[in-house]
């Protein structure tokens, strides 16, 4: 006689297990390796230092909720090393700052990784939902969220701060588990798969993605070539000091008076000495970027970004792809805003009016291309049309094949 399956374990009913010591942490290390997929989140604070420093670690297994202590359990190289196993699936809500924290402390992130949050748009929920927004559209719990500005540097950990740090993982592999059965259903894990992938660069700011920080400097408004030049080098050199002595970037060299010295260009000790807020011991590499910078010829200073002011058309334009977007969206549940922005749609307007498309446009990339991208340009182009076909409905417009305007002449001739 066949054996009656089990019934499936709550995340309510996991075992919970508090981590503090080295040999509790070998025992939670052998559950982990043994799963191919993990629930994790971290606690952290980042306000005080470039590194933000770790102060706990989440993670779920089908089979139980680990809470460890990284300032009492000892090294936690081998915790790390499990999630560069590509063999095993890292499950996050929203996670860039988790991976980041797997990228200082291991050298690398995640190997393999899974956003609750992201997969939860490409089905057509809210995005961006919250943790416990998600837990009760998707599983149906309500989750009590009371933790979210408490110092977890602090020893001992209250009972409300475990109990918290407990529930950020508990629903994780379930949801998990519920929107991989909606992926897959819908022929979208290769879009989820891009969308983690694109996350993970995003967050551990590689390449192309980090190259352009600088110019989220407040206050640079309306400086020419050469000082955006010496922003840069100011930009870089701040970020070099704060890895180096583990402080927060702005701590050191506020925004306004970096963009000060980019507009004055000092030259001479004594001009760089008559400004306040200046690190006294990083005088010269200061000077030193700021004399660099002045000296490039002019073609390899950044150019000012392009501030467009969209005229009324771009404007009207963008707004009907919009509509067409979120009518699409609703009928192929999918969250129209992680597809694309506003300001997506009005480069897409702008760039096809000028016959040059955006290189790096996100919608013309990728699963983006391959689902909407098309129908969209044939709007702008005019070969097709939309009408409303259902009054009232989530959907209620259609996308239609319009007739050139030579064919509609013929046909008005004929009837004459």
């Amino acid at each position: 006689m066949p054996r009656k399956p089990a019934t499936p374990v709550q995340p309510s009913d996991l075992p919970e297990h508090l981590i503090t010591q080295p040999p509790q942490l070998e025992w939670c290390l052998q559950q982990v390796a043994a799963s191919s997929a993990i629930g994790f989140d971290t606690e952290f604070v980042g306000e005080d230092a470039y590194r933000p420093e770790l102060c706990l670690i989440q993670v779920a297994t089908a089979d139980h909720l680990f809470v460890i202590d990284p300032l009492t359990v000892g090294p936690l190289e081998a915790f790390w090393r499990l999630l560069l196993d590509p063999a095993r699936v890292t499950v996050l809500h929203a996670g860039r700052e988790d991976i980041r924290m797997c990228r200082f402390q291991a050298g690398q992130p995640p190997a393999s990784v899974f956003d609750v949050q992201l997969a939860a748009g490409l089905v057509g929920m809210t995005y961006p939902v919250g943790y416990a927004g998600l837990v009760y559209d998707l599983l149906g719990h309500r989750m009590t969220k009371g933790e979210t500005l408490t110092d977890w540097r602090r020893r001992p950990l209250l009972p409300a701060q475990v109990r918290y740090a407990f529930d950020d993982v508990r629903f994780l592999l379930p949801a998990w588990r519920k929107l991989t059965e909606r992926l897959k259903r819908l022929k979208r894990t290769a879009w989820a798969e891009e969308e983690f992938a694109t996350l993970v660069r995003k967050s551990i700011g590689d390449g192309e993605l980090s190259a352009e920080r600088w110019r989220k400097v407040k206050g640079i408004g309306g400086l020419d070539r050469r000082g955006l030049a010496i922003v840069r080098a100011l930009y870089n050199w701040r970020d070099r000091f704060a890895e180096r002595i583990n402080r927060p970037a702005r701590h050191l060299l506020r925004d306004d008076v970096l963009a000060e010295l980019s507009r004055r260009g000092p030259s001479k000790p004594e001009e760089l000495s008559a400004f306040r807020g200046l690190p006294r011991i990083e005088l010269t590499p200061i000077l030193e970027a700021i004399v660099d910078a002045k000296s490039l010829p002019l073609d390899q200073c950044p150019e000012p970004e392009s501030r467009e002011n969209d005229p009324p058309p771009i404007v009207l334009l963008g707004n009907l792809l919009g509509v067409v977007l979120a009518d699409w969206c609703a009928r192929n549940s999918l969250a129209a805003n992680l597809v694309a922005s506003a300001a997506d749609l009005r480069a897409l307007v702008r760039g096809h009016l000028s016959g040059q498309l955006v290189p790096d446009l996100p919608l013309a990339q990728g699963w983006r291309a391959e689902a909407i991208f098309g129908d969209l340009l044939k709007i702008l182009d005019g070969t097709e049309a939309i009408r409303v076909v259902k009054p009232g409905a989530a959907a209620p417009l259609e996308l239609f094949r319009f007739p050139s305007p030579e064919k509609t002449l013929g046909s008005e001739q004929k009837t004459q």
